[in-house]
């Protein structure tokens, strides 16, 4: 038996040197050390020896086993370390090399316009708020001068929660809050730009669209202050060629009530399938504040007089960038979307 420890000894040590891998160096151990290795099975064997052999046996076979061991621990740290070297050898990064060209978002066009927009007139003294999308009855209507029962009310198809509760028709209602937030009733000069939803839903309309309205009250205000305001206002979104025409309209809240046209962008005035061959495209509509709401909200219409004016921001973001279709807005198209990434550039 003593041949067989000193030939398995042999045999190992000749694997050993051979192995060149983790794994062939783990098949190598479970061989000669595993539970039904080659060393394990000539323990096995001691009890056919005598007592004389025993203890020489077992102790060549553990002086074998303990080389073994140290033998294949050195060597796997060994080929653990090359094999890590190899690895950063094969995936090592040149950080000199040019990057690929990181995709980033950009700005949605509806964002573009309300920053501008409330860039412009934060610019001119106007402080920019909000109020609630799930508004009162009360403040979307009544206090804008239409009680219940008003036939403009037909003019909004409306989306209602309740009887009492109606998800807002016009950022138009904010109005109304300013007023009656204002316990001083002191002078007003503010923007509200926010969503506002009627059921609607074509090429130029949606559900759920975005309007700014703008409010002025204070004392001595008059037409014409509203119609240099507009002109600033389009002029800057559109271009300084841009020309306003007013036409007398209705609105319950307002009195007298404009619609304003803006002059063709695309074509100038001259006519074209965007304006429908007239040169105008109508944005806006505008007025002076009626005294029925100032004094419904607390201001005395003797003293104070104020104009307000309505856009919607989605057709304002159509006429600027060229946009055919307001759903597009919505949609999250990225291959629509990303062509305003070159706007950053």
């Amino acid at each position: 038996m003593e041949e067989q420890v000193k030939q398995i000894e042999k045999n190992a040590l000749e694997e050993l040197k051979k192995c060149t891998e983790l794994k062939a160096l783990e098949e190598t151990r479970v061989k000669y050390l595993g539970k039904k290795g080659e060393l394990t099975a000539l323990l096995k064997q001691m009890g056919s020896l005598s007592k004389e052999e025993r203890p020489v046996i077992g102790s060549m076979v553990n002086k074998v086993r303990d080389e073994l061991e140290e033998i294949i621990s050195s060597k796997e740290e060994e080929l653990k370390r090359a094999e890590i070297a190899k690895k950063l050898e094969s995936e090592k990064i040149d950080v000199t090399l040019p990057s690929t060209k990181a995709r980033r978002g950009s700005k949605h066009p509806l964002n573009r316009i309300i920053e501008e927009v409330e860039d412009l007139f934060v610019s001119m003294g106007y402080d920019v708020i909000s109020g609630p999308e799930l508004e009162t009855d009360e403040y979307c209507f009544e206090r804008l001068n239409l009680p219940k029962g008003h036939p403009a009310r037909d003019m909004q198809d409306s989306f209602y929660i309740t009887t009492e509760y109606l998800l807002r028709t016009q950022t138009s209602a904010v109005q109304a809050r300013t007023m009656m937030a204002n316990e001083e009733k002191s002078p007003i000069r503010v923007i509200v730009p926010g969503k506002t939803y009627r059921r609607e839903d074509d090429a130029t309309h949606s559900h759920q669209f975005n309007q700014v309205e703008g409010l002025v009250i204070d004392k001595d205000i008059t037409f014409a202050d509203l119609k240099g305001t507009l002109e600033v206002f389009m002029k800057h979104m559109l271009g300084e060629d841009t020309k306003l025409r007013f036409r007398p309209s209705y609105f319950p809240f307002t009195e007298p009530s404009y619609e304003v046209d803006v002059s063709c962008f695309k074509c100038g005035g001259k006519g074209c399938n965007l304006c429908k061959h007239t040169g105008w495209i109508e944005l806006l509509g505008s007025g002076m504040v009626h005294p029925n709401v100032l004094k419904m909200n607390g201001y005395d219409p003797e003293k104070y007089t104020g104009f307000a004016f309505g856009t919607g921001l989605d057709r304002l973001a159509m006429f600027k960038y060229g946009i055919t279709d307001m759903r597009l807005l919505y949609a999250n198209d990225v291959r629509f979307l990303s062509q305003f990434d070159r706007m950053d550039k």
